[in-house]
């Protein structure tokens, strides 16, 4: 009989485990083999790998009416950044693969999306509204800057003059501020940059591969001053460990030049609640037990609840707290108001070879 091996952090990854999926029929578990490094060792790193997604549209849609659009453009599945509250971890459940150390080490990417997206532009009777880029995986992680996918999704959306609406937690979106700049001067682009924490250190732990907390005040800074509106997303707020720091981001934010600001409180939906305890465990012990026990004042006593309206803010005293604080500084600081409306009077379907030349 062999004997299990328990979970342990890795460098630069922020799941601990690998934990099967939810439609898996086997549970996977590390074993002692002999060979196994031992407590004075860091495990061995994992390789992160790409594959090709083979989908055949690139638009998602979506009726929520928690969720400010209809429609989004994710280029990658999986995410890089490693982050460990990450709601779409468990979507790689439905790949076959783990929400946990596969949702950051296997990844895949769309290399067809731009065309994909000429022809779902370009097809009768679609209706222009602003397009949300990155809302579910960030579509400026490592991957990118390689690739260039994200950079050519907006080339073809700035060509259509289609709105944009984009969100990241990565200093790579400075590389296509050219772009972004000539969108924004149209009212074609605005840009939302997620500031979980401004500790360093607890961020380094929390969304291991992402940029720095003053890395992101600074990308805040340049957009504003390109003339791109920015907003600071302070999420999640996870109680009992980084809410405390609500204020502080918002004020630092405002100060490098966001025009807008929102927050969602922590989301633990499926694979979650059980990646994120065993970050706690691992990461934060000592404020395991009370973090817990406050997200579950917040959830009507479990760690998640999806129902529409709550699942954003949830309720309570503790989020209702959260959420007058939330309210109260950012009108003190001016990023209470809503955004002007994304043009979309000027949209024009993406030109294509073969297309009959306009007379005007």
């Amino acid at each position: 009989m062999v004997d299990e091996l328990p979970d342990r952090g890795r460098k630069g990854r922020g799941a601990v485990s690998n934990r099967s999926g939810r439609f898996e029929p086997h549970a996977r578990v590390s074993v002692d083999d002999g060979w196994t490094f031992d407590d004075d060792h860091d495990p061995p790193p994992l390789r992160t790998t790409l594959s090709v997604d083979t989908s055949r549209t690139i638009i998602t849609r979506n009726s929520s009416p928690d969720i400010p659009f209809d429609r989004s453009i994710n280029p990658y599945k999986g995410c890089e950044h490693g982050c460990v509250y990450c709601f779409a971890r468990p979507t790689h459940a439905y790949l076959g693969l783990s929400p946990g150390l596969d949702f950051e080490t296997k990844l895949f990417h769309k290399p067809d999306a731009p065309d994909l997206l000429k022809k779902e532009l370009r097809a009768r009777g679609y209706t222009v509204a602003t397009m949300a880029l990155g809302a579910n995986t960030d579509p400026y992680q490592p991957v990118e800057r390689d690739l260039g996918l994200t950079r050519r999704i907006l080339e073809v959306l700035d060509e259509a003059n289609h709105p944009v609406a984009l969100v990241t937690k990565s200093a790579l979106v400075l590389r296509d501020l050219d772009i972004l700049a000539r969108m924004a001067a149209r009212n074609l682009a605005h840009v939302c940059i997620s500031v979980t924490t401004l500790d360093r250190g607890l961020a380094r732990r929390l969304e291991p591969r992402a940029a720095t907390p003053p890395r992101r005040l600074e990308v805040i800074r340049e957009l504003s001053r390109a003339g791109v509106p920015v907003a600071v997303l302070a999420s999640p707020m996870i109680p009992g460990l980084t809410d405390h720091e609500l204020e502080s981001i918002l004020e630092a934010a405002a100060a490098a030049g966001a025009s807008g600001a929102s927050y969602i409180l922590v989301r633990l939906p499926l694979e979650i609640s059980g990646l994120f305890e065993e970050w706690l465990r691992t990461h934060a012990p000592q404020r395991a037990d009370r973090v817990l026990s406050l997200i579950r004042q917040c959830r009507g006593g479990a760690l998640y609840q999806s129902g529409f309206g709550r699942r954003m803010a949830g309720q309570g005293p503790y989020a209702e707290l959260l959420s007058r604080r939330f309210r109260l500084t950012a009108e003190r600081l001016g990023l209470g108001g809503r955004w002007r409306e994304l043009d979309t009077a000027s949209f024009r379907p993406p030109p294509m070879p073969g297309d009959q030349l306009s007379l005007l």
